[in-house]
């Protein structure tokens, strides 16, 4: 990029993920350079799923802890959210979302079609997520999911019906961006009543 150069990385901490500072100098539009200074947090790219049932207009969602909601809101730092999970290395995003809805729901899908690619805070985090959706009925329940313990895991799995979620998401008790893109995409593209 002809506009950006002397990138210099610095590593502040490699602890469950990489916090780097990058410093490198960037050209406005006015042609001056500056010496700009960036925290970037590198924790890989995650997938996540809209599980749905045509025939009961219900979704699958996931209710558990999260600090950093938590330190923010003050308050329980429960978070409603679609299935979701981080991508190994080497891993690509069908599979890692067809493992993470089997550990963390409980639902055995053989396939999941792909409907978005985003970053939710490129200014921060370098981390893009893969959005799924995939239909699912109740002969695909194999467990009762819920989590991997190996992970520090402890996920309630909540079936709701589709008209709920997205009551629950124009009331703010759904605040994860991932889910509302999930589910407006579901509004949009019709996939529920």
């Amino acid at each position: 990029m002809p506009k950006l150069k002397n990138i210099n990385t610095t590593i502040l901490s490699k602890e469950w993920a990489t916090l780097n500072r990058v410093d490198y100098d960037f050209q406005f539009k006015d042609g001056s350079w500056k010496r700009i200074s960036r925290e970037s947090y590198d924790r890989g790219d995650g997938t996540c799923i809209l599980l749905y049932n045509v025939e009961k207009n219900t979704v699958i969602l996931t209710k558990q802890f999260r600090m950093p909601a938590y330190i923010n809101n003050k308050n329980d730092g429960m978070s409603i959210e679609v299935c979701a999970g981080a991508m190994d290395k080497n891993e690509d995003a069908e599979t890692c979302i067809i493992r993470e809805v089997e550990e963390e729901v409980g639902y055995k899908i053989k396939e999941a079609t792909k409907v978005l690619e985003a970053y939710t805070s490129p200014g921060a985090v370098t981390e893009k997520m893969y959005l799924f959706i995939a239909a699912y009925t109740d002969a695909m329940k194999i467990n009762e999911g819920g989590g991997l313990e190996s992970e520090n895991e402890e996920i309630e799995v909540l079936e709701v019906p589709f008209s709920k979620a997205v009551e629950m998401m124009n009331n703010q008790e759904i605040i994860d961006a991932k889910t509302i893109m999930l589910l407006q995409y579901a509004q949009i593209n019709k996939l529920l009543q």
